[in-house]
Parts: C-alpha cells; sequence; structure tokens
C-alpha cells in the first residue's frame, strides 16, 4: 500500500467515526508505527485534516468541532497528472491574479495547492519558473476598492463610489448596488445598478477614487437573466443589448489564428473557398471592436454593417494623417 492508498484508508476509516489507536493502523496498514506517525502527522499539517489524539479511547479520530471537520475531504488523494496540471496552472493564476487584490482569501488556497503540488514533487519554486502568467495592459485596482466591492457584491450591500469617467475628464459620486465583479483582459469590473442613471452600468475598478458601502441603504437586486441580456449581448465589456451584426473577413493566412478564438458567444464562423475566414456576431457599441479589428490590420475587411466600415475607414484616414506630416523631432 503506498502514501496516498493509507492517506485514503486514514480518511475513511476516520469518516466512519472510528478511534483508533496506532497498532490498528499498523496492523490494517502493514506499516511501522514511524511510518503511520508520519502519514497522521502530514494530514494533520499539510492537508489540514482533523485529526486529534483522543486521550480518553486513546486513539486518533476527526473533531467535529473543529472549522470545516464537516466539509474535509483529501482532494489530492485522486488527482491524475492531466488534474495535476491543471493545478499547476491554476497555481500560477493565482499568482498573479493582481498585487494586493483578495490576499487574505487566496494565499491560504495557494499554500493549499503548493502543498499538494509537492507532495507529487512539483515544488512551488521550480513552478514560478517554468509556468508564467502575464497581465499585459492591465489597470491595477486599489486592494482596499476591491475588497469593499467584492464584500459589498457578495453580502449584497450597496456602495458610494467617487468613480472618474475617462472619456468625459470628469469624476461623479455615484450609488451603486453590486451585481457581480468581471475580470476581463486582466482588470476587474464591477456590473451593478447605478442609482444616478436609474439603470445597470459597468465600472471599471481601477477608476474608482472612493468606494464605501451604504449599509443603511437596501441593495437593489436584478436577476441574472437581465443581467446576461444587458452585458452579455453586446461585445467585449461594453453594456447595452446588440443592435446590429458585425460581418468580418479574414485572409487565409490570419484564419489560421481567428478560426480558433471566440469573439462572441453567438458567433458563426465559415470558411471560404479561397481559405479566408467570415466571423459574424452581434454587437452594440463599437469602440472595443474598432480596436480589436484594427489590431489586424490588412488581414480583416470589415463587409457589414456599413456604418461600422465607415468608423473603420475614418480612423485609418486620421491615423495616415500622422505618419505622412513631416516626422517631428
Amino acid at each position: 500500500m503506498d502514501r496516498l492508498e493509507r492517506f485514503y484508508r486514514i480518511h475513511h476509516l476516520m469518516q466512519a467515526g472510528k478511534c483508533l489507536p496506532l497498532g490498528d493502523f499498523m496492523t490494517d496498514m502493514e506499516v511501522s508505527k514511524a511510518t503511520i506517525k508520519r502519514d497522521i502527522e502530514y494530514m494533520r499539517d499539510r492537508l489540514n485534516a482533523p485529526l486529534v489524539y483522543d486521550r480518553d479511547r486513546e486513539g486518533y479520530r476527526y473533531e467535529k468541532g473543529i472549522a470545516g471537520a464537516e466539509r474535509f475531504d483529501l482532494p489530492g488523494v485522486w488527482f491524475s497528472p492531466t488534474e495535476i496540471h491543471a493545478l499547476m496552472v491554476v497555481h500560477a493564476l493565482l499568482g498573479n491574479i493582481g498585487p494586493g487584490l483578495l490576499d487574505g482569501t487566496v494565499k491560504p488556497v495557494i499554500g493549499r495547492i503548493e502543498n499538494l503540488l509537492e507532495d507529487h514533487r512539483l515544488p512551488a519554486e521550480e513552478i514560478a519558473k517554468r509556468i508564467r502568467v502575464l497581465n499585459v495592459s492591465h489597470r491595477p485596482a486599489l486592494p482596499e476598492h476591491f475588497a469593499t466591492a467584492a464584500q459589498a457584491t457578495i453580502q449584497r450591500q450597496r456602495l458610494k463610489l467617487l468613480h472618474y469617467h475617462r472619456g468625459e475628464d470628469r469624476r461623479l459620486e455615484r450609488e451603486v448596488s453590486p451585481q457581480r465583479l468581471i475580470h476581463y483582459r486582466g482588470n476587474w469590473y464591477l456590473d451593478g445598478w447605478c442609482h444616478l442613471r436609474d439603470g445597470l452600468r459597468s465600472f471599471s475598478l481601477d477608476a474608482v477614487e472612493q468606494c464605501h458601502l451604504l449599509e443603511t441603504a437596501p441593495c437593489e437586486q436584478v436577476s441574472f437573466e437581465i443581467l446576461d441580456s444587458f452585458f452579455a449581448s453586446a461585445y467585449g465589456i461594453f453594456t447595452g443589448e446588440a443592435t446590429a451584426k458585425a460581418v468580418l473577413r479574414f485572409n487565409a493566412k490570419r484564419a489560421r489564428w481567428v478560426s480558433k478564438e471566440v469573439w462572441h458567444p453567438e458567433q458563426i464562423g465559415t470558411f471560404e473557398s479561397n481559405g479566408s475566414y467570415r466571423l459574424e456576431f452581434p454587437f452594440g457599441e463599437s469602440a472595443e471592436l474598432i480596436m480589436d479589428i484594427l489590431k489586424h490590420g490588412a488581414a480583416v475587411e470589415v463587409l457589414e454593417p456599413e456604418a461600422l466600415r465607415d468608423q473603420i475607414s475614418h480612423e485609418l484616414k486620421e491615423m495616415g494623417k500622422q505618419y505622412s506630416q513631416t516626422r517631428r523631432t
């Protein structure tokens, strides 16, 4: 019986409500006293098993009075190689979720994952060297604002925000009933009911300059069906219902990448006879879509709608003007 099998056996015996002396463990699993003591210590110290020694009954048992004991399980015991590698990726993602964000919650989780991985001879230091998660162009939110927004979202409390509107270069105080937090392209957003505008809005948390709980004011409740309809039907992070359908054509070379990408949950993609790739999906606000189209340069053409073609054409002309003028020193 190997070590993981012994962990499983000990867990099974303890779940059955038994209280066993070391001798019974040794006989059951045919191991030495030193081995079973090491197993018990490892389960207690590294896997957080609620194992205690009952002096009155002279044996080991699970302590039901310990917080979380009723829900205790051994998640690492049954991990396959694929699941172990998935844990490695999760470890890397949690470590890059953002400096200070969710520290009180994430750090214990990371510690548990590291313990499980090290038991499979995958040291955390080596994982950090071999797996990287890069947050390019992300805008960090203040940890205290994130913590307050997260608390309000989970506990259904209203927030008072001072929000900087970059597009209009002005600040506004808002009372918001938070509905959910979104992590999108490396940045955090708060979807909520804005009591100033009397409607749903999305706020970038890095643009929040003040954030306070309003414990006396009730939190407006919005169903998930309405939230999904409002926030998920359009393209990207911008809100509102989709009002048009974008039709894009990527050349055969770029199609090798784009055909594997998900631009929208309702997209339709088809290959054409010359190898080009036609992509269709609904959208509302065009700002983010234009940025995503432009990054593909001449490898993409907007077929529909005409208004989107005109916007792209105008943007390209304005860009061209900057490069056609005499270069400034």
